[in-house]
């Protein structure tokens, strides 16, 4: 490819060359827009994971030389080698971000793209899995084929660069390098097109179908099967935290959840009446242990209609009178919905009245927008007006096709069936961007009709855009053993660090027993009756409280905590200690969240977002920050004697206190962490200010009590504390509270700044806190009496300790 001509343009600079045109466009000083086509003209099509005003107004220059085009904005500079159209990146002091090959690193093959119709009459088979009823249709009475092409964007990575990203898969493997990932939406597999580099940038891949990423002995690049054209977008940080607010910044931000939603959540496969539901909160309440959420999962509805969106009659007499029930204790609710409805429910035979379905006329259309308000209008009807709380959109990659058979299919095999069953009914350019239109759905629709309630949606996949649907994503229907506990940790990492900021895992996995079928492959035939899997529950348990969502559910056993033991044995003693402590933490966690939403944040960290420095952490794919204070060291393996034994990298450049004894550790240093059951290694990082709750039952309770603030002196630091009314919008209208705290180590002050914001319903306008000095161990600060405390009404007040 050489470039033959250069000509700018006020929105962009565009290039000919001897193989089609390119468009370099600045949307920000930090962002690149660049689209690739072979076509007369660029693609006029709207992004489905762009938000239109993403672009900001940039003052950019560019420069021509005889070998080399020059794109300049104050942040970056982008240079196209003439001869072959190599792009090479870098910030504005010089320093190469990255680079294609000497060659040139795009290339578009052209290809066609082929689009099924069906119509009413087509015969349809429907068959029952264990993830759900699936339908089938007879061959499509005609196709539609276009012109498209295979993409293909190639890198020169750096020696040492690590790459995190491209969504939650089962693999478990963190850094990317010397890897590669098959990109198509399953259980187990969400997809969030987005590389983040350790050299400071990160690229949006604006595609939706079928992507394959390689960083192999067949080269580093990402292709993408059916594309108009290439489109991505180039960001720089160098902070990965900026990384992710440009990611933001082009895709929307992330709304903020109820408090409620950072509580703990019971589920299990499945609660089946209204007085279960209502009995197992019960039971909470009268043990004293924290809950806010109650989920019921499928089959809510009556008999065989498949994907109904309301309650069966008989096992839910009254669904009204249920969820203020439920409400009167505190709880809340979270119902499953499927995209798939068959067997002329009234909800399937509306739909198909009105059109609304696929070709296999059993899922509805998420891409249509008369059907995503039908949807809604459903879901309104049958359950959000009888008091739902929230959504668990499951089987959002509706069309998968392996979930069968003893033996699981290779990995190519797998690809092929599954994306061949959603190009049955799906245009092959969208089949990943399934879960993206179907959350869109929810959560206009929700948002049209009340702003008393935030959205909230649990869904098993993802896509670019998403995050500002307010969903949170969770890794699939797991199997029980420790290697899948180990490789939830990069799962989830590398999620977030694409920019979507909710993820969690099934606490304990889903399937638990070992059964015929291959997905089936648990190793603990009793269940909770097991001491075995009771102590890898724990071990998942105490995982799961530093997830931004903190949820127990699965399959074969029950999972209500005093189905592991009684009080007064380790195992329950340690699930319910962990459960309040996560309650204690939320006026932390409830911070960490009011920053993923005004201030771009990630709550859950991968180390090298805070020590970018420090090149051990990049490789490391067991442990992580969560928040700025807390670096979480799951136990991945079983104990020998109720004791386990991990090696924990305490990264360089601070100094870090074991979260329980107070020890205080140098930074830079590997330690060996000994604990029983009780704990899991965690540590505090020198200069944090970690605010601590009351004792509470649910996240809403005590609102108004005394906060105690704990520092750990040893480095500057501190936090901004966020409150406002815990669930509705007010807070998009500046109806909250936030409070910046600094800890000046060489003064030994604290000072709590001005607080910014609108008074919001229950706020008094001022705060208690207790203020200490961290001295020993979590427990023991709290414990210690040399409390100061300060009564903080909205002016800075200095403190000296």
């Amino acid at each position: 490819m050489k470039v033959t001509g250069v000509v700018a343009t006020p929105e962009a600079l565009v290039l000919t060359t001897t193989s089609g045109r390119m468009k370099i466009e600045p949307y920000a000083p930090s962002i690149l827009r660049v689209v690739y086509t072979l076509e007369e003209e660029f693609g006029a099509k709207t992004s489905l994971a762009a938000v239109p005003d993403a672009k900001r107004e940039t003052a950019w220059t560019y420069a021509e030389t005889d070998d080399a085009v020059e794109l300049r904005t104050s942040e970056l500079a982008l240079t196209v080698t003439k001869a072959t159209g190599a792009f090479v990146y870098r910030d504005a002091a010089g320093r190469l971000l990255t680079r294609e090959p000497a060659r040139g690193g795009k290339t578009l093959v052209a290809a066609e793209a082929v689009v099924n119709v069906y119509d009413e009459s087509a015969e349809v088979a429907t068959t029952m899995s264990v993830d759900g009823m699936r339908a089938q249709a007879a061959e499509a009475k005609e196709t539609i084929r276009r012109r498209a092409y295979h993409t293909k964007l190639e890198f020169e990575w750096s020696e040492g660069e690590a790459l995190y990203g491209l969504g939650s898969h089962e693999e478990g493997v963190m850094n990317l390098r010397g890897s590669f990932q098959y990109l198509y939406q399953q259980n187990m597999k969400a997809v969030v097109p987005v590389l983040v580099s350790t050299n400071g940038y990160g690229v949006l891949f604006d595609s939706y179908g079928l992507m394959i990423f390689r960083d192999d002995a067949h080269g580093s690049y990402l292709w993408t099967e059916v594309d108009d054209e290439m489109d991505y977008y180039f960001i720089h940080g160098p902070a990965l935290d900026r990384v992710v607010a440009g990611y933001r910044q082009l895709t929307g931000a992330a709304p903020l959840l109820p408090r409620w939603a950072y509580g703990y959540a019971q589920s299990k496969e499945r609660y089946k009446s209204q007085a279960e539901l209502i009995e197992v909160v019960r039971e909470y309440r009268e043990r004293c242990i924290p809950l806010d959420l109650i989920i019921l999962d499928w089959c809510s509805w009556t008999g065989n209609l498949w994907g109904q969106k309301s309650f069966d009659p008989e096992r839910f007499p009254d669904p009204t009178a249920m969820t203020e029930t439920l409400h009167a204790m505190h709880a809340r609710l979270m119902v499953s919905i499927w995209p798939i409805m068959n067997n002329d429910g009234p909800n399937h035979l509306e739909m198909k009245r009105e059109k609304g379905l696929l070709g296999n006329q059993a899922t509805y259309d998420a891409f249509s927008e008369k059907a995503r308000a039908l949807y809604w209008k459903q879901a309104k009807e049958g359950l959000f007006d009888h008091g739902v709380d929230a959504w668990w959109c499951d089987c959002t990659e509706p069309f998968e096709a392996d979930w069968n058979g003893s033996v699981r299919l290779e990995p190519e095999q797998r690809l092929l069936v599954n994306t061949g069953q959603s190009k049955k009914y799906l245009d092959p350019e969208y089949i990943n961007a399934y879960s993206l239109q179907h959350s869109k759905g929810i959560y206009e629709g929700q948002r049209a009709v009340t702003s008393a309630k935030r959205v909230v949606n649990l869904t098993r996949s993802s896509y670019s855009g998403q995050q500002r649907y307010a969903t949170i994503t969770w890794s699939g229907d797991t199997a029980a053993k420790w290697e899948t506990l180990r490789r939830q940790i990069p799962a989830g990492l590398n999620f977030v660090a694409t920019g979507a900021p909710y993820w969690t895992s099934d606490i304990g996995a889903f399937f638990v027993a070992k059964k015929e079928q291959w997905f089936w492959d648990g190793d603990y035939d009793a269940g909770c009756e097991d001491p075995a899997y009771r102590e890898l529950y724990l071990r998942w348990f105490q995982y799961g409280a530093f997830l931004p969502m903190f949820r127990s559910h699965g399959t074969d056993t029950p999972r209500e905590v005093w189905r592991f033991g009684e009080p007064g044995e380790t195992i329950y003693d340690t699930l319910v200690r962990f459960v309040r402590l996560r309650y204690r933490l939320l006026p932390y966690i409830y911070s960490l969240a009011g920053a993923v939403t005004h201030e771009h944040g990630t709550m859950m960290r991968p180390l090298a977002f805070d020590f970018p420095a420090d090149p051990v952490v990049r490789g490391i794919d067991d442990q992580y920050a969560f928040g700025p204070a807390l670096l979480v060291c799951p136990i991945v393996s079983p104990s020998v004697g109720g004791r386990s034994t991990r090696r924990v990298y305490l990264p360089a450049g601070t100094e870090w206190y074991d979260f329980w004894t107070g020890e205080r550790h140098a930074g830079g240093s590997w330690v060996t962490a000994d604990c029983g059951l009780e704990t899991i290694p965690l540590y505090v990082r020198a200069g944090s200010v970690l605010p601590i709750g009351p004792d509470v039952q649910w996240s809403g309770e005590a609102l108004d009590a005394p906060w105690d603030v704990l520092v750990y002196p040893g480095a500057d630091g501190g936090i901004t504390l966020y409150e406002d009314e815990g669930d509705g919008y007010g807070y998009e209208r500046g109806a909250f509270a936030r409070t910046s705290v600094v800890w000046d180590d060489a003064s030994r002050r604290l000072r709590f700044g001005a607080r910014e914001g609108a008074p919001f319903p229950g706020d008094s306008g001022r705060r208690t806190y207790r203020v200490r000095l961290a001295a020993g161990g979590f427990e023991a600060s709290l414990a210690a009496g040399d409390a100061v405390v300060v009564e903080h009404a909205g002016a800075p007040r200095d403190l000296a300790l």
